[in-house]
């Protein structure tokens, strides 16, 4: 008898862990299912108005044009919109490795960049600008020859200046290049025009000075690994949408006007 209830008792006990397990089971592969993707977007929160840190933003601490768009892209896909923040120099290298799935940064598309990564339809038409004190003799890029310049590491305005053969001096933040020249440090900040635009508005004392025989028009796009043709689409058809409905340039104007 006592053999027999030692059976019974294993194999009652036997039975209840299968159940419990298969409980687990199916609470995990039910969560699984109803918890949705997620695109982590590379950064570099130094670029108002298209990125910048706030108390709260449309992604967490993040704002700007870029966020806005970023979170647009997630809800299009029923997607959760990520940011990774790092120095710019480092987002190709970061798309590389897998850290993240996309950059989106004011990113120029230029050809030496699409080498490296697959780049999405352009969402924004840009310019580099002198930024100057208003008293500033520069008046075109070839008066920055002997004039102290200061652009912002990895930024176009660095390639801009390095082809005209000029001197500068690097910051890796667009605030800390303003302060020089609001210091009185330097002489000229090279900049993209609608974060120049920004500067100057916060910062009394400056103007925008602008070359265009000199600076091309530039086109900004989001950059994605070579070969990732699924999430290349998805961003796509994302930003074919918000252009069409007008979505990118109410965004554009909402920031452009916006005080931080």
């Amino acid at each position: 008898m006592k053999k027999f209830v030692k059976i019974v008792s294993m194999t009652v006990a036997a039975a209840l862990m299968a159940v419990t397990f298969t409980a687990c089971g199916d609470s995990s592969s039910s969560s699984d299912s109803k918890s949705k993707g997620s695109i982590k977007f590379g950064t570099n929160a130094e670029f108002p108005p298209f990125e910048y840190v706030v108390s709260k933003g449309v992604i967490g601490e993040f704002d700007g044009i870029d966020m806005a768009i970023a979170k647009q892209i997630g809800e299009d896909n029923d997607k959760e919109a990520k940011i990774e923040n790092m120095e710019f120099d480092s987002l190709l290298v970061a798309l590389d490795n897998g850290k993240i799935d996309a950059a989106i940064a004011g990113m120029t598309v230029t050809d030496e960049r699409k080498e490296k990564v697959d780049f999405s339809e352009t969402y924004y038409n840009a310019k580099q600008v002198m930024i100057v004190k208003e008293d500033s003799d520069i008046a075109k890029a070839s008066d920055m020859a002997d004039k102290k310049i200061v652009v912002i590491q990895g930024y176009t305005g660095e390639t801009c200046v390095k082809k005209l053969g000029f001197s500068y001096q690097s910051f890796k933040k667009g605030t800390e290049a303003i302060m020089e020249l609001v210091n009185g440090k330097c002489d000229v900040v090279v900049i993209d025009s609608a974060t120049a635009d920004k500067y100057v508005k916060d910062n009394k004392g400056l103007k925008i000075v602008e070359d265009n025989k000199e600076f091309e028009n530039e086109e900004y796009a989001i950059a994605v690994k070579k070969g990732n043709k699924e999430l290349l689409d998805e961003i796509n058809k994302s930003i074919k949408k918000m252009k069409e409905d007008g979505k990118i340039a109410e965004l554009a104007a909402k920031y452009a006007d916006s005080t931080n």
